[in-house]
């Protein structure tokens, strides 16, 4: 089992459970999957872009991205509707909680004068999102081989009610929010 899986299941839900007051145990957040995008709009001139981004997303999550197209036209960008702009991928069970766990306890702290992420990047609904400039945070990735630095999204799902009850929960899990 994973770490921080354990730790969930064993700490976090009790913690959460004592602060929030749930009935249930059913009613205590958990982190239902984490989404992991790269947009490369530079691959509507040069398709061997989009190519390296799915290696390297491959690489970081462990698992397939797929390659996400554009929805609609836009003339100004020379973007045509259904052409391939980026990928992602959606993790959930244990690849999720190993991603979580490397995202924060190797990855972030790697990032240049970190003082922790926002508490501002939660949407109303429990589920926080964060951005990140580079890939060369992630150790998987070999600085050598990298010809562009991308920045990507990690969008944390969670079954929380409240930004509240999901901070609460992302803290536990070590999750370093600023001060």
């Amino acid at each position: 089992m994973n770490r921080l899986k354990e730790k969930y299941e064993t700490q976090v839900k009790k913690d959460l459970a004592t602060k929030f007051n749930y009935k249930s145990v059913m009613e205590v957040p958990k982190i239902e999957k984490i989404v992991v995008n790269i947009g490369v709009g530079d691959a509507v001139s040069n398709a061997k872009l989009l190519e390296e981004s799915v290696v390297e997303l491959e690489t970081i999550t462990g698992q397939k991205p797929i390659v996400t197209k554009a929805k609609k036209s836009i003339a100004g960008f020379k973007l045509r509707e259904q052409m391939p702009i980026g990928t992602k991928v959606t993790l959930r069970g244990e690849k999720m909680y190993d991603f979580l766990d490397k995202l924060v306890s190797i990855s972030l702290p790697r990032v240049r004068d970190f003082r922790g992420v926002s508490t501002d990047s939660f949407d109303g609904r429990g589920n926080y999102t964060l951005g990140i400039k580079e890939q060369l945070i992630f150790p998987e990735i070999n600085y050598d081989k990298v010809n562009k630095t991308r920045g990507m999204d990690i969008s944390i799902v969670t079954s929380a009610n409240t930004d509240e009850e999901a901070r609460e929960l992302l803290s536990l899990l070590g999750m370093p929010f600023k001060k």
